[in-house]
């Protein structure tokens, strides 16, 4: 039995922060057992809820919480069946990528950094886990050096520390065909184990020189790889939109969750990994968003908003907290599809934004894989192609390229940070006769 009780959090900050079924696997979802008559049916209880239908912004946010014991662990991912596995070993446990630099460990002592005190050691240690804010892409980078190890019997003695004439070979390796990466992701490969020596106590593994020789390799790769990009990104269109919601069945909390994390990524130019997770176990509320991260506000013309403000962003410093404004539109409109999912998926403030309750009544974040098939999916059964997470970002920006908003406009509301948002823009035949048709005629008719 959950024990409710009210907690005034204060003023929230306000800073620029029926299924079409048209195939036979079309789309795999757990039933949704129960009313769940015993929790708030709200993001933040009946108070907040009542928020949707004002048209005063609120001074205070009052959220109706519920007592949970919790603990806290670090999280470990689901088992995978990669093409090219990780051996398992006791030196590298399992964990999720970001735990890993300080997890995994080798047999070799480190040389000591500080006087044998135990309040400077302590001081170390809690110093060298906060040094990084962001170790997840360092985690990747390291399971593919134990991947290269194991396949090329590198014995546990030489990986930590590692010797040049390793490192140089595993940046051939990860650069070709075997486990084939750009070289530029090579190179961000040797910052992951240079990370991960320095996190283990031991010095950085190369030498300036060292750099120099390995870049000189690399270089050579590039030149050999040619003209080689990763594949082109479809986006989301409006109409395969309509399709995605048109499928879903929203009153049911698996799909009423796809359907809100699907029009709020499309509408909010969001990237994926800011709606979906990686893995259940990797949730964490300080880095994904939450139920109570979620605001209505009324503009200066009377119109609501919402905003979604995200504890991290890939383009925010760290401690920044950036804010994603969505509006209303129409049919397919994202503070409706929040609305929605508020009713048939409660959850507690601090429960992921983005999820749905299992059979077992569970609170469970959207994983991104899964999403993406439930997707693709839906697309494949009305005859479109596969899509890609990002597709949704590009759909978005494209969406609104298309109906002449300003460029500057959809750079601030995507956060870019600069033009770097045109990259993206990949669907411009979807757009082209909008921005560029009629030209000729428009002077012809005057001739």
């Amino acid at each position: 039995m959950h024990r409710a009780h009210v907690i005034d959090v204060g003023a929230p900050r306000d800073t620029p922060q029926g299924r079409t079924r048209t195939g036979t696997k079309q789309h795999l979802r757990p039933a949704f057992a129960g009313r769940y008559s015993s929790l708030s049916r709200r993001f933040f209880g009946s108070i907040i809820q009542n928020q949707f239908s004002t048209t005063v912004a609120p001074q205070r946010q009052i959220i109706l919480c519920y007592s949970l014991n919790s603990s806290s662990h670090i999280p470990v991912p689901p088992a995978t069946q990669d093409l090219l596995s990780l051996r398992p070993s006791p030196l590298q446990p399992p964990c999720t990528a970001e735990y890993r630099i300080f997890c995994w460990h080798g047999i070799n002592t480190p040389p000591p950094s500080t006087i044998e005190h135990p309040v400077i050691q302590f001081l170390a240690n809690v110093s060298n886990q906060a040094s990084l804010r962001e170790t997840t892409s360092y985690g990747s980078g390291l399971r593919k050096f134990h991947v290269f190890c194991d396949i090329f019997s590198i014995s546990e003695a030489d990986r930590l520390p590692a010797s040049f004439e390793v490192l140089h070979s595993f940046a051939l390796w990860a650069a070709v065909p075997f486990e084939p990466v750009s070289v530029s992701v090579a190179r961000k490969y040797l910052s992951a184990i240079r990370a991960w020596h320095l996190a283990q106590g031991w010095p950085p593994p190369l030498s300036p020189e060292h750099f120099t020789r390995i870049n000189w390799s690399l270089r050579g790769m590039e030149n050999l790889q040619g003209t080689r990009r990763r594949p082109v990104r479809p986006p989301i269109t409006l109409q395969m939109l309509t399709a995605i919601k048109a499928t879903l069945r929203t009153d049911q909390p698996f799909d009423a969750c796809l359907w809100a994390m699907s029009s709020c990524a499309f509408f909010g130019m969001m990237r994926f990994g800011e709606v979906a997770v990686n893995a259940r176990a990797s949730f964490d509320k300080s880095k994904h968003i939450t139920r109570k991260d979620v605001f209505l506000r009324v503009d200066l013309a009377g119109k609501p908003y919402t905003r979604l403000n995200l504890p991290r962003a890939k383009t925010a410093k760290s401690g920044e907290t950036q804010s994603v404004f969505i509006v209303e539109q129409g049919d397919l409109c994202p503070i409706q599809a929040l609305r929605n999912l508020a009713e048939v998926v409660p959850a507690l403030p601090d429960d992921p934004l983005f999820s749905w309750r299992d059979n077992k009544g569970l609170v469970r974040p959207m994983v991104k894989t899964r999403a993406i098939e439930s997707i693709n999916s839906i697309l494949t059964a009305w005859n479109w192609g596969t899509t890609f997470g990002h597709s949704f970002r590009i759909g978005g920006a494209s969406f609104y390229l298309a109906n002449k908003v300003d460029p500057e406009i959809v750079c601030i509301a995507g956060r870019w940070k600069s033009l770097a948002y045109e990259t993206y823009i990949r669907a411009f035949e979807q757009v082209a006769t909008q921005h560029l048709g009629g030209l000729a005629s428009n002077h012809t008719s005057h001739a």
